[in-house]
């Protein structure tokens, strides 16, 4: 193999102040620019799809993370397909945040999160609802 200035042809000099990690890092990722945006982009719309949920009355919380958070919004949505597939009204069904809801059908109601309920426990027990209306007679 061909060496210039004592280095092999097609390596990276190795600079005596930077670990392999460092110049790996500079190499592959330059600061300031696509991660930083990425990390930006996934943390604004992180914010919305949490904001989305909220008004749903579905509670968020701090250390849940992005794709919890996707997780989440796509049971809500399975759950509001299987209220409708069921005679189901959304509108009568899911009372604004914070307030009591008056169903036509209790089994209409989302699930309410407790403060205390991790990500698995609150989306098992919403799955379930799922799952309970699916198989529950239709209204007419």
């Amino acid at each position: 193999m061909r060496q210039l200035d004592g280095n092999p042809m097609g390596t990276t000099p190795h600079h005596p102040d930077m670990s392999t990690t460092d110049q790996e890092r500079k190499m592959t990722q330059p600061s300031g620019t696509p991660r930083d945006e990425s990390d930006r982009d996934l943390a604004r719309v992180s914010d919305e799809l949490a904001g989305r949920l909220r008004a749903r009355g579905v509670g968020v919380h701090d250390d849940d993370s992005p794709e919890a958070i996707v997780a989440l919004v796509e049971d809500v949505e399975a759950f509001e397909r299987a209220v409708e597939a069921h005679g189901g009204d959304l509108m009568m069904d899911e009372p604004p945040a914070h307030h009591a809801g008056q169903p036509d059908d209790p089994h209409f109601l989302i699930p309410v999160r407790g403060d205390d309920e991790s990500f698995t426990q609150y989306r098992a027990r919403l799955v379930a609802a799922t799952a309970a209306i699916r198989g529950h007679k239709p209204h007419s």
